[in-house]
């Protein structure tokens, strides 16, 4: 009797899940007790991912969306979202845009609904600090009265693996490499699970860039390292890796090789803060390991004003 009982419980809750990706796809936010119901259901997930989450292709892989829900919208229609195509994001989900909430409840949805499908990693906007700073923590508060959906979904970001490797071969994580890790297994032993350090390993995968001068530089945005084409290079020789695949920066083109094809940006916010006038991409993988970049514009938007190509005045 007792396992008669357990279906309908377990077909209702994904029937919720269900409806709750419908009502978010309409931009509409779900209320606290259901954000708190869907990351509950989402750690549980979550937590049973590695630190190296393998994936395996066909995958499309993306950078940055930061709460610009709209152009995630846009790169499903263009891209194919779960169940139709399996997705990787490298990261910060939330701060900058308008939609912070609706974007980053609508990626935990479809991951706890399409666990196989989608792997969402963590970037340095999926911690506490930051998102204080940089716009989600007022969203949460705006919306919802208190920040009480805000701490739900930072104690849910301590769970997000930090890197994932597509058929042992792209290594993909949203800063970059960091002078204390040699190989895949000082990665998979780190404890993941807090808030992101200052300083350390984890900090610097989230943190890091690839940069043109040689060796360690210390990092201008005062996390991480900077990082040159011999480090680069050496990494992917010795793992056996042919790319790593990161996010993390703005990039005007939407994608930007670096360190003789060793390394590549992948930024998926087009005019990112609604002002700086870039394209968007991301990287498809094929079958058989091909890699083709699709570039994006934003998505029109009705009562926006039309954004017109131009160089910014200056890099957020």
């Amino acid at each position: 009797m007792a396992t008669k009982g357990k279906a309908p419980e377990s077909a209702s809750s994904q029937s919720d899940v269900d409806a709750w990706i419908a009502q978010l796809m309409e931009c509409k936010p779900l209320s606290e007790a259901e954000v708190k119901l869907l990351c509950d259901k989402a750690k549980e997930i979550l937590v049973e991912e590695s630190n190296v989450q393998e994936v395996k292709c066909p995958v499309t892989v993306c950078g940055d969306v930061h709460g610009q829900f709209h152009d995630l919208l846009e790169l499903f229609r263009i891209g194919g979202g779960p169940p139709d195509a399996n997705l990787l994001f490298m990261g910060d989900y939330v701060d900058r845009g308008y939609y912070s909430v609706e974007t980053v409840t609508l990626l935990v949805a479809l991951k706890t609904r399409y666990k196989n499908r989608l792997t969402i990693l963590r970037g340095n906007h999926e911690s506490r600090q930051i998102t204080h700073v940089y716009g989600f923590y007022d969203e949460c508060v705006r919306k919802y009265g208190s920040p009480n959906v805000w701490k739900i979904f930072t104690d849910l970001f301590d769970y997000l693996p930090l890197t994932a490797i597509i058929e042992g071969k792209i290594f993909c994580l949203h800063g970059g490499l960091s002078p204390t890790v040699d190989s895949m297994s000082q990665i998979r032993t780190l404890d993941r699970i807090q808030e992101v350090p200052h300083e350390g390993p984890m900090c610097d995968l989230l943190w890091s860039d690839p940069d043109e001068r040689c060796g360690w530089g210390i990092s201008p945005r005062g996390a991480g390292y900077t990082f040159g084409q011999d480090i680069s290079e050496q990494f992917n020789h010795n793992n056996g890796l042919n790319l790593v695949a990161r996010a993390h920066q703005l990039v005007m083109e939407g994608y930007n090789w670096a360190h003789d094809r060793n390394v590549v940006t992948i930024f998926s916010a087009p005019n990112y803060c609604y002002r700086c006038a870039n394209q968007a991409a991301f990287m498809e993988i094929d079958e058989h390991m091909n890699r083709t970049f699709l570039q994006f514009d934003p998505a029109p938007r009705r009562g926006e004003p039309h954004v017109t190509r131009k160089t910014p005045d200056y890099f957020l």
